[in-house]
């Protein structure tokens, strides 16, 4: 009866030893100074409680581990992974069919030139919203029904802003992380240029963030809302990568327009990547260097202008067809394209030099998107089918 006794204890000491070290209930993201609260629910100003889905984010903690968090349902749930270079794992709640592959590594910048592009895709200001998203890719054969990548060797390009307003920005990213992994195996290629919005997140303005996450996910973490995609995270470290203005087949991708003021100051395009990816976290260089971050990541930069469809008053009239021969001369680009100020639908202006894909999702019943297949742009719409931009 003794030997049964301490057998009987021996186990239930082994168990409690195993779940107090297990590595999934370890709750410190301790290479950030970050800890995730154990909070399981979270609630508004009303006390009422605000069941919600989110996730995954992923805190890198070294070279070799990362910890992932997500809410399902409400609850948080927090996961341990170590790898020597990649890790591996399936979504925790909703998204348990998607398998994600995050490299521990910190992601390179890519270039922001590319040529001979066999067919481009582009659509712009998303906010969220997966479902419109999803439609179009799929409807337009980019994605399978699946949602996997279909569109072999051709280019779909993100005109920025997948932040704010929507309650699907943080499946809108992991789709495009995961979907650039695809292209790029299938000789295709996924790129996410900054709007206007990436940098206010990342810089700590959330006038226009989805109550879900402020009331939901932030609380419930314990962790403020740019902390989700600060510079020791996967999505964070990724999103530092970005470009801000990219030219592929001659045509210049940028979320609000290059103005006259750029042209002026000579800026290349070189520049405009590397100073606003530097100012996106801030901090001081110099008077010069600061100066010309603040201007590129102001209201006559790359990230806000409007002035192809409208005049801002006090700040600057609209462009004049020969502003926009300067623009594309200095960059030697034969078209602009550009999403942050809202049209009808996508269309061309000045004679088709600068092509606006900005629309009202839900006037229009979905998301368009612009084609260009063998130099002729085309107008796509949420079912799929094409026309030609005339």
């Amino acid at each position: 009866m003794d030997k049964l006794r301490r057998l009987v204890y021996s186990i239930v000491l082994i168990l409690i030893i195993t779940a107090f070290f297990s590595p999934a209930k370890r709750i410190h993201a301790q290479d950030q100074n970050l800890t995730v609260d154990n909070n399981r629910h979270s609630a508004d100003s009303t006390g009422l409680i605000i069941p919600s889905d989110d996730g995954p984010y992923v805190l890198l903690q070294s070279d070799t581990s990362a910890m992932v968090i997500d809410m399902c349902n409400g609850a948080l749930e927090r996961r341990i992974f170590y790898d020597k270079d990649t890790i591996y794992f399936r979504g925790f709640c909703a998204d348990s069919g998607i398998e994600y592959m995050i490299p521990l590594m910190q992601p390179a910048v890519d270039q922001q030139v590319f040529d001979s592009v066999s067919r481009i895709f582009a659509v712009s200001d998303i906010h969220g919203d997966l479902t419109s998203l999803i439609a179009i890719l799929r409807n337009s054969g980019v994605l399978d029904k699946n949602t996997h990548w279909s569109w072999g060797t051709g280019h779909l390009v993100i005109v920025g802003d997948i932040f704010d307003r929507g309650d699907k920005v943080t499946d809108c990213l992991w789709l495009i992380y995961r979907l650039a992994q695809e292209a790029q195996r299938a000789g295709g290629r996924v790129h996410y240029i900054l709007g206007n919005h990436e940098p206010r997140i990342l810089g700590g303005d959330y006038r226009d963030v989805n109550e879900k996450y402020l009331s939901g996910t932030v609380p419930a973490t314990g962790l403020e809302y740019k902390e989700l995609y600060g510079p020791k995270t996967a999505l964070g470290q990724w999103l530092r990568t970005r470009h801000a203005a990219m030219k592929i087949n001659g045509m210049l991708f940028v979320h609000g327009g290059i103005g006259p003021r750029v042209i002026e100051q000579g800026i290349s395009l070189a520049q405009i990547n590397e100073e606003i990816r530097a100012g996106i976290d801030g901090g001081q260089v110099s008077p010069a260097v600061d100066s010309l971050r603040q201007f590129l990541l102001g209201k006559h930069g790359p990230l806000w202008y409007r002035g192809y469809i409208e005049a801002r008053e006090g700040s600057y009239s609209r462009a004049s067809a020969a502003d926009i021969d300067r623009v594309l001369q200095f960059y030697d680009a034969t078209a602009i394209v550009v999403g942050h100020t809202e049209v009808p639908q996508i269309s061309g202006l000045y004679e088709d030099r600068v092509i606006t894909i900005d629309v009202p999702v839900e006037e229009l019943g979905g998301l368009q998107a612009l084609l260009w297949d063998n130099g002729v742009f085309y107008r796509v719409i949420a079912d799929g089918d094409a026309e030609p931009i005339e």
